[in-house]
């Protein structure tokens, strides 16, 4: 027999009026399994129900079913705040009916209620505002119990975290010792929109947690436990975490201090330094190491000479590029300058330049600037040297300050300065001689130089007399040194968010009458807010609120930089409105330009929300949406990004096309043909629009700089917005936003070099020292290759052609001979070289007539057969300082038998498997630069102490001046002495004296 099924809840309801409690009590708990499909009819007697779960009456079971079904009622409704009220009440009903099938929707939404009203009563309760619902305590509880049980420890920590319960994420730890359960809290908390304090409470609580790291262990938490002392930014915390590693892992205290040195600022490694102890005995020397790693000096020096040993510059592109762009127009100059700075940055190989002389003598006014300053991204990194390399353009010491032509090869020179000592000028000569210059120069253009070369040299080092000597500067209201001397405040300020110094740069912006100031001022407030997340918020909400187009420029980039690489879904929805709202073309091609400081650390989600902004109708929303992509997926490869770009490089919009240029260039960036299919695509686009004279000069500027960001430091460097460890990588966010100020101030765009991040692994003894070693990359070396050289187009020679006889003819010539010899005489032989008889009978209807068909069946004979493929390798072996792109780090081993062996882990990430890896090169490479784990300086530790150990002999060497010899920025046309190559050591047959740039002989 068929059960009928049920109509009506009417009967039910009826007996909720009946005088007897057990009838009620019965109704109540048959009503509870007919709310889905009779909610709307039971709605009507919610007052009476209310009434039943307040009576005094009934028992305790019939009170927890009343409340339990208002609970559902009030669901269906869509009351979700009444419905958690009543499900508090509801007590163990609830929680056995969580149990029941169908229920699962409800019961999640009363949950996730739950667990936002805990958070909000747990934030009020911290904050002396309130106390929490004991109920609602038992509910969370109950989560907490059941998620464990389940083994859903993450979902666990992520509650905890929200709702301020560190001791639950210790309580896990305890019962689980999993550490990545620990970094999970610490990457949760790093990033994602939590306010700072709680941030720096949360990583002090996770801090000691973490288990003492070994050298032995190579835990993979070391990444972890430098993020966090990076992040907390607290000397004192650090000090106490090296000396506990002193003397017994002496060899991991140096990797710590290699690892602090590239996430760290200048003013907290300076801070260590001071207060670090002077150890005795065996652990003086050690502390003595520490003390001058922490300087920061080693690794730039130990990069440097990793990108001047791996140089794989492709010449012939720079020469086609040279060849094509025609040098007396100022912005193909420019173009190929940055170009050439771009490829060779930090390689210390100015080869181009002395090839180019005069070329390089038709730089003019601006360009000429920009000439000077390409030799500092050239030279970054070669900081012994920058006096001597840049002092015959640097001003004479002591003479007047030049104007006219020679002012703007100086104020290169002094550009140039900056950015060799770009990260460890704070505190050191060079930035007492930039003051000097800045002060006593009377040239706006050179003020200009030094103010921007100050800015970078002391990035960060919050030196109260430079931001002094700058805003004097501002003060003579010169729009070219004002302009500088903004950008520069914000520089030596950067992190700060110091309020004088932001209320005199805002004031004195709304004074000025020049735009070039109000932007350098704009920009300069933004940096002094970096990384301040909601403290920033009053200025952004101030500056947004300007009616000058200009400071909404300024408040944008405030935004972005304020939330830099936490993903704030706030500050995304703020940017996304002004891109589609505000009144400037300009504030909305930031905005959608800004998100990219967002989300680089969610590189694939990206393309995803910039895909409709790139098909806006506005061109200018376009072109932020490519550079977006760009600054992003930057080194990733990712063929989402790579897709959209493509198309926009056929824009009808010159502007357009040359944001998706150079923004390609940033994503291929050290990508091989085998792991991106578009990067052969890309570089034949590149070499096309160059050479096309017709195209926009906007676009073959774009292509030009997308050139060299593909082949950036030599073919050596990746573009990484944050470091090794997952930190934020400082200067490389700030050499960024510089690099878009290019729109209006080309010279800004040498600023992309601060993001330039070598990637190599380089090895290190316990004396700092590189030894010879090899290891193994466990996969096809065509994967992570270099790019095939260009080839230069072949000559085409004119061959001579065999000349065809007929067949007639040859019958007749034989016939005389055959009759001059019958008669004694002879035939003068007239047939040429490459005379072909033909013979009748000889071809048939199919067969060619060319003279060459005879020759078909000798080709065998006459040359080889290729010889079979062979199958490529599945690994490869590479020495020290050999190129290791990110996404090839998974893949590093170092044999178990190998002398040296890394006191930390290669990789956080295990090597996707084969298959995978050869379908989604591109995938892998994303995964690797999410982790942003391993390689760069390595300490290894020596398994065989006692052996000889043979060392990598160093190419650049500091070699002193040849005694009495006049130093070169007095003397600047001295035959004797150095030569700006550097380069004494290498195998060059005469190498050419010091000489001069010819900036100043015009043609």
């Amino acid at each position: 027999m068929v059960a009928l099924s049920q109509s009506s809840a009417a009967g039910v309801l009826a007996l909720l009026f009946d005088p007897e409690p057990l009838l009620k009590q019965y109704a109540l708990k048959s009503l509870n399994s007919l709310v889905p499909q009779f909610w709307a009819e039971i709605s009507e007697h919610i007052a009476l129900i209310e009434s039943l779960y307040e009576s005094e009456e009934l028992p305790q079971d019939a009170h927890d079913q009343a409340a339990l079904l208002a609970s559902k009622v009030y669901y269906y409704l869509g009351e979700y705040d009444e419905a958690l009220s009543f499900a508090l009440g509801a007590g163990s009903a609830f929680e056995a009916d969580s149990r029941t099938p169908g229920t699962e929707e409800y019961v999640e939404t009363v949950v996730s209620k739950a667990i936002d009203r805990y958070i909000q009563s747990r934030t009020a309760e911290q904050a002396g505002e309130g106390k929490i619902d004991p109920r609602l305590q038992g509910i969370i509880e109950g989560i907490f119990r059941r998620c464990i049980e389940d083994g859903e420890f993450r979902q666990a920590i992520g509650i905890a975290l929200e709702s301020r319960r560190l001791d639950v994420i210790k309580h896990i730890y305890e019962q689980t010792h999993d550490t990545s359960l620990l970094s999970y809290a610490m990457e949760a908390v790093l990033d994602t929109a939590f306010p700072l304090a709680y941030r720096d409470q949360v990583l002090k609580f996770l801090f000691p947690l973490f288990p003492a790291p070994t050298s032995d262990a190579k835990s993979a938490h070391v990444y972890a436990l430098t993020r966090i002392l990076v992040t907390l930014n607290s000397p004192e915390m650090t000090i106490t975490f090296l000396n506990s590693l002193v003397p017994a892992q002496k060899l991991l205290a140096y990797q710590f201090a290699f690892d602090l040195v590239e996430g760290g600022s200048q003013d907290f490694l300076e801070a260590i330094r001071k207060d670090l102890p002077e150890g005795s005995g065996e652990s003086k020397p050690v502390y003595d190491q520490l003390r001058k790693i922490l300087v920061g000096q080693e690794s730039i020096k130990l990069y440097l000479e990793f990108l001047k040993r791996n140089n794989k510059v492709d010449m012939l592109i720079l020469k086609n590029t040279k060849d094509a762009l025609e040098p007396r127009s100022s912005i193909y100059h420019t173009a190929l300058s940055l170009q050439n700075a771009f490829m060779h940055a930090g390689t210390t190989s100015d080869v181009f330049l002395r090839e180019n002389l005069e070329w390089l003598a038709l730089a003019n006014n601006w360009s000429k600037f920009s000439a000077a300053a390409a030799i500092g991204v050239i030279h970054k990194g070669h900081f012994q040297e920058s006096m001597n390399i840049l002092g015959p353009y640097l001003p004479a010491q002591g003479a007047d300050s030049s104007t006219g032509s020679t002012a703007y090869s100086e104020g290169g020179a002094l550009y140039a300065l900056g950015l060799v000592n770009a990260g460890c000028g704070s505190g050191q000569e060079v930035e007492n001689y930039l003051r000097n210059l800045l002060k006593n120069s009377v040239s706006e253009v050179v003020q200009h130089g030094a103010a921007l070369g100050l800015g970078v040299a002391g990035m960060g080092g919050k030196s109260a007399e430079a931001y002094d000597d700058l805003k004097q500067t501002l003060f003579t209201d010169s729009a070219v040194a004002g302009e500088a001397a903004g950008y520069a405040m914000g520089l030596i300020m950067l992190g700060t968010a110091d309020g004088t110094s932001a209320e005199e740069m805002l004031t004195y912006a709304r004074e000025t009458q020049h735009e070039k100031i109000i932007r350098g001022l704009a920009i300069g407030l933004a940096l002094i807010f970096y990384g301040r997340q909601e403290e920033a918020d009053d200025m952004v909400k101030l500056l947004m609120a300007e009616k000058d187009p200009i400071l909404r420029y300024g408040g944008v980039y405030t935004l972005a930089l304020a939330y830099a690489g936490t993903s704030n879904n706030g500050a995304i929805r703020q940017l996304l409105h002004v891109a589609v709202s505000d009144t400037s073309d300009d504030v909305r091609r930031a905005a959608v330009t800004s998100l990219a400081f967002l989300l680089f650390k969610n590189p694939a989600q990206v393309p995803r929300i910039v895909q409709l902004l790139s098909e806006s109708y506005n061109p200018h929303v376009r072109c932020g949406a490519t550079l977006a992509l760009g600054i992003a997926c930057a080194g990733t490869g990712l063929q989402d990004a790579v897709d959209i770009l493509e198309p926009m490089t056929r824009d009808s919009v010159d502007f357009v096309r040359q944001g998706a240029l150079i923004a390609l260039g940033m994503i291929l960036v050290e990508q091989s043909e085998a792991s991106s299919p578009s990067l052969a695509s890309t570089r034949a686009l590149y070499a096309k629009i160059v050479s096309d004279k017709h195209d926009d000069p906007m676009a073959r500027f774009g292509a030009a700089l997308g050139q060299g960001l593909i082949d950036a430091g030599g073919r050596n460097v990746t573009i990484s917005l944050q470091s090794r460890a997952g930190s934020r990588n400082t200067s490389a966010i700030v050499g960024m936003v510089l690099f878009c100020q290019f729109w209006y101030w080309y010279p800004l765009a040498h600023c992309a070099c601060l993001a330039f991040e070598p990637t190599g692994i380089i090895g290190l003894d316990e004396n700092l020292k590189a030894p010879k070693f090899e290891f193994i990359s466990n996969a096809k070396p065509s994967l992570f290759a270099y790019p095939a050289s260009t080839k230069p187009p072949k000559k085409e020679t004119v061959t001579k052609v065999a000349t065809a006889v007929l067949s007639t003819t040859a019958k007749a010539k034989a016939r005389e001979k055959r009759k001059a010899a019958a008669e004694g005489e002879t035939v003068p032989e007239d047939k040429k070289d490459g005379d072909v008889e033909m013979k009748s009978g000889e071809t048939t209807r199919n067969e060619d007539v060319s003279p060459i068909s005879g020759s078909l069946s000798n080709l065998a004979e006459g040359t080889s057969t290729p010889k079979s493929r062979k199958s490529e390798p599945s690994s490869e072996k590479l020495s020290n300082f050999s190129r290791v792109t990110p996404a090839q780090l998974a893949y590093i081993t170092f044999p178990a038998g190998s002398r040296y062996q890394p006191v930390r882990v290669v990789s956080t990430r295990p090597p996707p498997a084969a298959t995978k890896a050869a379908k989604s090169p591109a995938a892998a490479a994303l995964v690797a630069e999410r982790s942003a784990g391993g390689g760069g300086i390595l300490i290894m530790s020596d398994t065989h102490p006692g052996e000889e150990t043979e060392y990598i002999e160093f190419e650049t060497q500091a070699v002193p001046p040849a005694a009495g010899a006049p130093p070169a920025a007095q003397n600047p046309l001295s035959t004797a002495g150095r030569h700006i190559a550097l380069d004494e050591n290498a195998p060059e047959v005469d190498p050419p004296a010091s000489f001069e740039y010819p900036f100043d002989h015009d043609t």
